[in-house]
Order: C-alpha cells, then structure tokens, then sequence
C-alpha cells in the first residue's frame, strides 16, 4: 500500500462538471457535429448480431441528400402517396402545437409541450408500425396519435380537461392514454414507459402474439434507473421491442452532456446491454422511417430488441413553462445543422415533382383549419377555470377493481357533506 507521502506530488482529485458549448448571447456554428453524407452508413442484415453493428451506434443513418433525393441503403423506397400522408401529418402535428400552445397562453389550459423540430420522430416510426403495435410514448410524441388519425377533438379535451377528458381531468394535460389507439398512459415520471414497454412485449411473446412495442423517452431520461432496468430485461428475454432515446439536445435546461452525451452517443449504451443500436438523423423522415421498420422487422423475427438514438433539436422551449433564452443561445435552432423535418420532407417530394410550394401552402392552411374547427367544438365542452368539468365522485373511481373501505367511507363523507351544503344554499 502506497503512504500519503508517496501521494504528496501527485494533483488534487477533480470532478468533470459537464459544460454545454453554447450560452445566451454566443455565436453557435455546431462544427463538433459529425454529419456523414446521406447514403454513407451500412445498412446490416435484419438477422445480423448485435456485435456485428457495433460501428451504427457511432456513425449517423441518413437518407435524404441536400437535394432532397432519397440515397442509399436505408431508402424504404416509399410511393409518393404514403409521402404525402407522412407530410400531412407531420404538419398537422405542427398546426396542432401551435394552437394549443396558444390556447395556454389564452389561459384555456394550465400547461402544454410542443414538439416542434421533432415531428418525424413520432410521426415517421408510427407509419413504419403496424396500428396494433403498442405505443409507449414520453410526453413529446403527440404524433403518434395523429399519424394514427385520432380524432383531434378527444385530444383536446384532454388538454382541457373538459367534460369530455376520457381521462376524466385525472392527468396533466397532453398526457393522453388511449388503448383503442395503442397508446399507453403518458407519465410524468421519467422513464417509466421503458420497463413496461418491456413487460408488454414479453407479455406479447409469451402469448405467442405477433404484435410488437415500441418507446420512447428523451436523452436526459437514459440516466434512470427505470431505463437500465428495462435494458436488462429487454437483451436477457430478448424482447420484441423497439427502445428509442429522443436526443433532442436539452432535458428542460440541462443539456445532454448531464446524461453521458459528452463521452459517447446514447446509441452506444445498446452496446453494453448487447442489443442492436442504430444512431439516426431524427430530422429525416425516411431514416426514422427506415430505422423502425428494420427494428420493427428484427423484433417480429424473434432476433431480440433494437434501441435507436433520434439525433434531433428541440427547437423550441421543454413547455410552457419554460423560458429556454435563459440557457442556450438563441442561434441554436435556426444553426441546427440537420434543418427541419417538415421541410426536408416537402423538399424530397417536390425532387420527386409529387409536390410543390402551392400544395404545401394549401396544405398550412387545410391543417390550422382543421385544428381551429376541432378546438372551437372542443371549447364547448368546457376550458380551465369555468367551473367544475367532472362530477367530484370520480376523484375515487376506476381506481381499484373494488373500492376499498376507506375510500367508500371517504367518498360517502363528501357526498353527504356536498348535499348538506346544497340544502343551504337552496334555503338561502
């Protein structure tokens, strides 16, 4: 053993106290990013090892060119037409943001998360799904919904927390639940969607089912304990489930160095756990798409799970809670080196001459349309602070299976004390 005098040359210990590149007020021109040219990564064989992939979780899987032509060997080679579907969608997620944000700072709802510059990663893997395939979402994949064609009315009520909320005004609004649309109930607690995403896709192959999982969650997020424990689960079953980290940068002010994004790509944490780990363009809607019909087809094939890290940028603020000018640079969105989802996509199509500005144009207005109609008859059935939405009773039910005693005894208090206060008001 070594004395404290054989130390006494030797520096202090130190910590590494990760530091983002960029704050309010500096120049941003994002040169540590790597971006290969589209086409440039391999696309392995669906019944390849994980140890044979291990170069994916560094590299960078793009697909559309500056030009907007679709190149290499993760083009799906789409028809125009579910392009165009995949476009619509994308934009009316946008147009949907875009009002409901509007809508809390009108004061018609208490809090909203917009998913600005990240639409491809919802909208684009849902399209690479089947429909029954379930859904675990984080709180920024409202576009599974839509690009599953839910109806935008129900969400609504939901972010209003209206008479109509299925949810019945019991959740955050924008953490929507709805097992008809495959889409697991939203929680506010980091990574908790990851090991029940596991355990349904379990559940599914020990059932012998053909339907498959598939979450998401941000970067930040990686560092629960929630998201190691569903990586054990996943690689030692080999579960049929496609596990996707949203890197969009930030998680609310702490950027992602706080997470392990500093030292290597959240892709490579598939390394360790001995799963398939793809690092892809979130920003490119073929890529996502191309990446979760790989994974999608890996898993079906019982050749385990497969994690992809969306490389994209949350452009704008975490909520409407959040002021994000206090610290980043205000350049950082529009210097985003992988541009916006949208318009890459529109541009692929009109390289393809199956679209063009007018379209798009048309396209703007037909979704603020949509959106406004849907919020117009959603409003009616109620908005935040015009009364009561939900009979007080339902603070108590579809809790258990059977109410318990206390809750009985608690629920017939109030409802005893609610008609005593009704008989006075009546004699008053």
């Amino acid at each position: 053993m070594g004395s404290d005098k054989s130390r006494r040359n030797l520096a202090p210990l130190e910590l590494h106290v990760p530091e983002p590149r960029y704050r309010p007020g500096d120049e941003v021109d994002f040169k540590e990013i790597e971006v290969p040219a589209a086409g440039e990564t391999r696309r392995p064989d669906i019944g390849d090892g994980h140890d044979d992939m291990r170069d994916l979780a560094y590299g960078l899987v793009r697909v559309l060119d500056e030009d907007g032509n679709a190149v290499g060997p993760w083009d799906p080679k789409l028809d125009a037409e579910t392009l165009r579907k995949m476009l619509g969608a994308m934009q009316l997620v946008r147009a949907y943001d875009q009002r409901m944000f509007r809508a809390q700072r009108q004061g018609k709802t208490s809090f909203y998360m917009k998913s600005t510059g990240e639409e491809a990663v919802a909208v684009a893997a849902t399209f690479a799904l089947q429909r029954d395939d379930m859904c675990f979402p984080s709180y920024r994949q409202q576009g599974i919904l839509i690009a599953r064609d839910w109806d935008l009315v129900d969400m609504m009520n939901q972010v209003y927390s209206n008479s109509g909320d299925r949810l019945k005004g019991r959740q955050l609004p924008i953490m929507y639940s709805t097992r008809e649309g495959g889409f697991f109930t939203i929680s506010g607690n980091l990574a908790t969607q990851y090991p029940n995403a596991v355990g349904w896709a379990m559940a599914s192959a020990a059932k012998g089912d053909t339907r498959i999982a598939a979450t998401w969650t941000g970067e930040g997020s990686t560092a629960e304990g929630d998201f190691h424990s569903a990586c054990t689960f996943a690689a030692v079953y080999k579960a049929p489930v496609i596990l996707n980290v949203v890197n969009n940068q930030w998680a609310i002010s702490s950027f992602a160095g706080f997470a392990g994004g500093d030292q290597t790509t959240f892709a490579a944490r598939a390394v360790g756990y001995g799963i398939a780990g793809l690092r892809v363009d979130g920003n490119d809607a073929l890529a996502v798409y191309a990446a979760t019909q790989w994974a999608a087809e890996r898993a079906r094939t019982n050749k385990g799970p497969s994690l992809i890290e969306l490389f994209t940028y949350r452009a704008e603020g975490h909520s409407t809670s959040d002021d994000p000018s206090q610290y980043r640079s205000s350049q950082e969105a529009e210097k985003w080196p992988l541009g916006d989802p949208i318009a890459r996509l529109k541009d692929h199509l009109i390289a393809l001459g199956e679209w063009d500005e007018e379209r798009q144009e048309e396209l703007e207005k037909d979704c603020t349309e949509r959106v406004r109609a849907a919020a117009k008859q959603s409003e009616k059935l109620g908005i935040l602070g015009h009364g009561l939405h939900q009979p007080l009773e339902t603070m108590f039910e579809e809790v258990f299976e059977e109410m318990p005693w206390h809750l009985k005894e608690q629920l017939d208090e109030m409802l005893a004390e609610n008609e005593a206060a009704d008989r006075v008001c009546k004699t008053r």
